[in-house]
């Protein structure tokens, strides 16, 4: 390999590095902030429902999270919520991905703007101070939107201070494929069972649980506003499946998971199709779908086939734009 070959592969592998940091470092923050939703939705839940409807919703939220189910099933809420938040052996808890997304922050400190590492390391420090304790159960609120309003603050801080460049559009990346399979696996957890027909509405104590699924999503003032808060499966499932214009829905995620892989591969040298064809065509799935076709052949099965799809996106980005390997460069 001549000097100005392997010059360029290291220059190409350290920009690998930095996207490869910006995009989990955004990844790990989404998951964060998505988790403390999830928890803090179901503990509210809670203080309106009877205890063996807060335990099916456990299982449910743990799915959603993918963290291990305890064994039996029936551990009390209090070790649950640990589990989920302060357990720093469970790598998606919420102190795990707060730590996470800093220590790749940290790695390419000089990428960011002053104002990002300040707000995630403010968020860093507030989260591992936190102790774990029947006080902090009884004000966890406090905690869970302390974590959202740090997330968002961060994404704030990031598009104001930071040049939407390609590392900008790697950390909109890392954002949007995590939102994408965050949101389907937690709408596949709800509508594996349903008692009854989608298009019927849900009524007592099982409209509490279709009010946390929309709340969890961050989706329910901005559904009533379009559907009335008659709730229905089949509404609910069209509205967080396939809606083009609200930010948590999946389609929209998807959207922007295109958007941003094709900006990347107008600013890079390296070959781009691979993932832009796959992101296109998850993004194709969803917006040609209808919501009567895809609870015929089972919602469940449609957010699995969705999965599968950002599962290959994802691959296909690592393989292209992070794992850039020496052999590559002697190929170019």
């Amino acid at each position: 390999m001549g000097v100005a070959r392997m010059r360029n592969f290291r220059e190409t592998a350290m920009l690998s590095r930095v996207a490869d940091s910006l995009y989990w470092m955004s990844r790990y923050l989404e998951r964060a902030e998505h988790i403390a939703r999830l928890i803090d939705v179901d503990l509210q839940l809670r203080l309106d429902q009877s205890p063996e409807a807060g335990s099916k919703r456990w299982i449910r939220l743990f799915e959603a999270s993918q963290a291990p189910v305890p064994s039996g099933g029936s551990v009390e809420a209090a070790t649950l919520t640990h589990i989920l938040t302060l357990d720093r052996s469970n790598p998606s808890s919420i102190v795990s991905c707060v730590a996470a997304a800093r220590e790749n922050l940290r790695q390419v400190r000089e990428q960011c703007s002053s104002e990002m590492w300040e707000q995630l390391n403010r968020l860093y420090l507030q989260v591992n101070s936190t102790a774990p304790g029947e006080a902090w159960l009884l004000h966890s609120h406090i905690f869970f939107r302390a974590v959202q309003d740090g997330a968002h603050l961060f994404q704030g801080v990031t598009d104001s201070t930071m040049s939407h460049g390609e590392g900008w559009h790697y950390i909109q990346l890392g954002r949007y494929v995590e939102r994408t399979d965050a949101l389907a696996r937690l709408i596949g957890a709800h509508f594996v069972h349903l008692p009854h027909p989608a298009d019927q509405a849900v009524e007592s104590e099982e409209y509490l649980e279709w009010v946390g699924l929309l709340k969890s999503c961050a989706a329910f003032e901005a559904y009533c506003k379009t559907y009335t808060a008659e709730l229905r499966p089949l509404r609910v499932a069209e509205y967080l499946l396939l809606n083009p214009g609200f930010p948590h829905s999946v389609r929209f995620a998807a959207d922007m998971v295109h958007a941003a892989l094709g900006v990347i591969g107008e600013l890079t040298e390296r070959k781009a199709e691979q993932p832009v064809r796959l992101a296109g065509r998850l993004r194709a799935t969803l917006s040609f779908s209808q919501i009567d076709e895809i609870m015929a052949g089972g919602a469940n099965a449609y957010v699995d086939s969705v999965r599968r799809q950002c599962a290959q996106v994802h691959t296909a980005i690592h393989q292209i734009y992070f794992d850039y390997s020496i052999e590559s460069a002697m190929v170019a």
